[in-house]
């Protein structure tokens, strides 16, 4: 069963609303909404996870092997008075996707609001005729496939929230359920062939991710929407496989001439996430200092 807002490419007139708020911070208020954040140990996921809750959300985070995520999640629920919990999932299951974010609802308030896809794994092995078929497996497995995953599991929980408009467990919805907020951190590597590293699975799973996400928007109008965020280079645990000097050339290849900080991003998820960004869907804010553009 599809959404209901499209027949056979056509669109039912007026299947969505404008929100309410004539003010813009309204907006931006994440209170009384559920977020879960995939990657979310440290780097980009946690610094989403921090603007979220600073926003009035609670947040589920979710880890790989990074056990300080628990500590973490300490430290949100403290800071911003929200509820936060991490968990341990393995994205690349999607009997483990599914089952985690059915509990994640279960342990906060019945509902789904926004789910980040943000997890994944850097090429490490160079050329693609010369790395291993395992590593190609764990970063399209992970970059690519858990994204998938991902949407599948909480797209199924926001189409049955917006038709019927309570909890997982039969209560009336407060506040209301508007619709779903899919954002999936893509990257440059959608759209540029990176140098000097060679890294073309993972160039062609975030390609994949972005054109998903697209196609999802579509799939999902009236219940949820799907974004994209593709950042460049920011300075994060997963870039300490690459030597300085490979890192001091991509510094040179940016205009802003310097890596980004995680804490950069936060705006950009935090839009696509809440009401401001109700008219937006299907696309792609990218974040790198200028990079794609030269």
């Amino acid at each position: 069963m599809a959404g209901t807002a499209m027949n056979g490419g056509n669109f039912a007139a007026n299947n969505t609303v404008p929100p309410t708020s004539d003010r813009v911070l309204p907006l931006f208020s994440l209170k009384g909404r559920t977020a879960i954040v995939s990657g979310a140990g440290a780097g980009i996921g946690l610094a989403v996870a921090h603007a979220f809750a600073e926003a009035g959300a609670n947040v589920a985070i979710w880890y790989n092997s990074n056990k300080k995520a628990i500590v973490e999640a300490e430290k949100i629920e403290k800071e911003y008075g929200v509820q936060s919990k991490a968990y341990p999932v393995n994205v690349t299951s999607y009997e483990a996707v599914s089952a985690a974010i059915e509990t994640v609802i279960r342990d906060f308030n019945g509902r789904l609001d926004i789910f980040v896809a943000n997890s994944g794994v850097a090429w490490t092995q160079g050329a693609a005729l010369d790395g291993e078929l395992d590593h190609y497996r764990a970063v399209v497995s992970t970059d690519f496939d858990g994204t998938y995953y991902c949407a599948r599991a909480a797209g199924l929980h926001w189409r049955r929230q917006k038709l019927e408009q309570t909890t997982i467990d039969g209560v009336k919805l407060e506040p209301a359920f508007r619709e779903g907020g899919f954002i999936a951190t893509a990257s440059i590597s959608g759209h540029v062939t990176n140098i000097p590293q060679l890294q073309a699975a993972y160039n062609a799973a975030k390609a994949g991710t972005i054109q998903l996400c697209k196609s999802l928007a579509v799939e999902w109008v009236g219940f949820a929407r799907a974004n994209i965020v593709s950042p460049g280079y920011i300075s994060t645990d997963i870039l300490e496989f690459a030597a300085s000097d490979i890192r001091s050339i991509w510094a040179e290849k940016t205009p802003m001439g310097r890596e980004g900080d995680a804490r950069e991003l936060k705006g950009a998820y935090l839009y696509l996430a809440s009401d401001a960004s109700s008219y937006t869907t299907g696309s792609e804010i990218i974040v790198d200092g200028g990079y794609t553009l030269v």
